[in-house]
């Protein structure tokens, strides 16, 4: 079983900054492309920003002040929002593609159960 866990959410004033981050645990033999979603009310879950061994993505709407870092072990993954705004309030989701046994081609995605980040004045 993998587990990812993530916290760091929480109701900021538009402006500010979080910090998230979501640490991986259970059986695993390697973790590829980690990364965050994003989900605001009556809409589908977005990219917000990936990383793997050669690349670095972010969604247009956080370009610029979103940054997404992990460690060197891969079992932690991180997202910095700065300057947030009301509409970047929703349920940001940890995500990870993972191999789970000494076959590195069975890979499965692997998602936390989401933290809660509200942006208001």
């Amino acid at each position: 079983q993998v587990l990812l866990v993530e916290s760091g959410g929480g109701l900021v004033q538009p402006g500010e900054s979080l910090s998230l981050s979501c640490a991986v645990s259970g059986r695993f033999f390697s973790i590829y492309t980690r990364g965050w979603y994003h989900q605001a009310p009556g809409k589908q879950r977005d990219l917000v920003a990936s990383i793997n061994s050669t690349t670095i993505n972010y969604a247009d709407s956080v370009k610029g002040r979103f940054t997404v870092s992990g460690d060197n072990a891969k079992t932690t993954v991180y997202l910095q929002i700065n300057s947030l705004k009301p509409e970047d309030t929703a349920v940001y989701y940890c995500y990870a593609h993972i191999a789970t046994s000494q076959w590195l081609s069975k890979r499965d995605d692997y998602w936390g159960q989401g933290t809660q980040v509200t942006v208001s004045s």
